[in-house]
């Protein structure tokens, strides 16, 4: 083992060929005002592995790779299991049987 610094953080998109951008969010105390406070830093991480958004990794420090990104996906640590989209497709289904029931009631009437 080195010492370099491991970080744990969720991957927010992959939309980069070979390169995720992960969130690191850290939890302290504020010194004054003794609240817990949450901060969050976004970093691009070099990804050999093709993590999907919502996975929880490991990144480790490296030499700089490029501009922006000094940090290496070392390993996922958690998958995310990720459904087809079904966003869209629920709400227009949702939308289609509302106006159904709609008509239903009116016909009654």
């Amino acid at each position: 083992m080195n010492n370099r610094r491991r970080i744990v953080g969720k991957v927010t998109s992959n939309k980069m060929t070979k390169t995720v951008v992960v969130e690191i969010v850290r939890k302290f105390r504020h010194p004054l005002y003794k609240k817990v406070v949450y901060s969050s830093k976004r970093v691009k991480a070099h990804d050999e592995i093709g993590c999907q958004v919502g996975d929880e990794v490991q990144i480790v420090e490296s030499a700089p790779i490029s501009r922006d990104k000094r940090w290496v996906v070392e390993s996922v640590i958690k998958r995310e299991i990720r459904i087809a989209d079904a966003g869209l497709a629920a709400v227009a289904s949702a939308d289609v049987a509302e106006v159904v029931d709609d008509k239903k009631s009116g016909e009654s009437s």
